[in-house]
């Protein structure tokens, strides 16, 4: 019987590939995750090398995907397969002509605040379990920050002890998306909620070191919580509370995030502030490039669209009656 594969073709080329990359500063975290997964489906498969039958069968493996992530994978496996024949010209490159085809992006499904009300009350009441004995605490805080902070799923599960300011009340978000860091100031109700999360998390017998991740369970060790655990408890309380549109579809962790930006986008129009000069601030909390990425987030739902109408009547409203202004 012939040994297992344990090295494949790819390797060498996948190491060339990520270093070539990071030496122009990129992290490609996500990009090394997909090819790694890849030669793992090879070595599963007994193959040594990617071809257009193992192609075939790895894509089958990501159908349970949504169109757009099967596509994104897709397209970063040819993007290495060009890279590789530039010293490898025979190399297999995949035909993006039969890739799975871009489809639109869902809207959000934005949370009232009353739902996080319900949300936050519901998730006091969680059970811990033997590998989560702090789940209440960590559900109830991560639906505050990534509400209240307006903070990618991916931010929140990689901070650590040293990341929280909880006196002053500022989190340090490192080289996240667009490779940008920055300082996040959380409100006092936020800032409230840390606090307390804080007793129970340095207390024994939690990893207290400054490096240990802000949000952990007791899998293997005090480890970081994982993208699934987290998404499960939260998707568990917004079923509960109703969060979800007229055709029955639930909202996404990431909707809290738009939901954030829009109750920002409300503050504005209902305290008078000049809606327009307060979007570049926006854009630097939500860690954006420019107000043209925040501008994604900012949905003309119907709360904003009555406010904007009384806000228009009441500056030109005389001018629409033929009177003077």
């Amino acid at each position: 019987m012939s040994a297992p594969v344990s090295r494949t073709a790819l390797d060498e080329p996948i190491a060339a590939f990520l270093a070539h990359q990071r030496a122009l500063g990129r992290g490609y975290v996500a990009v090394e995750y997909v090819l790694r997964r890849l030669r793992q489906f090879l070595i599963r498969v007994g193959a040594n090398d990617l071809d257009q039958s193992c192609f075939d069968r790895w894509c089958r493996t990501q159908r349970r995907l949504a169109a757009n992530t099967r596509r994104g994978r897709q397209l970063i496996v040819r993007k290495f397969c060009l890279f590789r024949r530039r010293s490898e010209p025979t190399c297999f490159v995949p035909d993006p002509t039969y890739f799975a085809r871009p489809q639109p992006y869902r809207p959000p499904i934005l949370v009232a605040p009353r739902q996080i009300g319900h949300m936050l009350s519901r998730a006091t009441s969680l059970q811990p379990t033997t590998r989560s004995p702090l789940r209440p605490a960590v559900i109830r805080l991560a639906i505050v920050l990534l509400y209240t902070a307006g903070l990618r799923r991916g931010e929140l599960l990689r901070l650590t002890l040293a990341d929280v300011d909880a006196r002053n009340g500022v989190l340090s978000i490192r080289e996240s998306k667009f490779h940008k860091s920055r300082l996040v100031p959380v409100s006092l109700g936020a800032r409230r909620e840390l606090r307390r999360y804080l007793r129970q998390r340095l207390a024994s017998p939690c990893d207290a070191r400054p490096t240990a991740p802000f949000l952990c369970n007791r899998n293997r060790g005090w480890r970081a919580y994982t993208g699934t655990g987290l998404s499960q408890g939260i998707h568990q309380l917004l079923d509960q509370v109703g969060a979800c549109d007229a055709d029955g579809r639930r909202s996404r962790i990431h909707d809290l995030r738009h939901s954030f930006a829009i109750q920002a986008l409300l503050r504005w129009y209902r305290s008078g502030a000049d809606v327009q000069a307060h979007l570049p601030l926006l854009a630097l909390y939500m860690g954006h490039v420019s107000i043209v990425s925040t501008a994604y987030y900012l949905r003309f739902v119907p709360e904003v669209a009555d406010l904007a109408s009384q806000r228009f009547e009441q500056h030109f409203g005389d001018l629409l009656l033929g009177g003077a202004p």
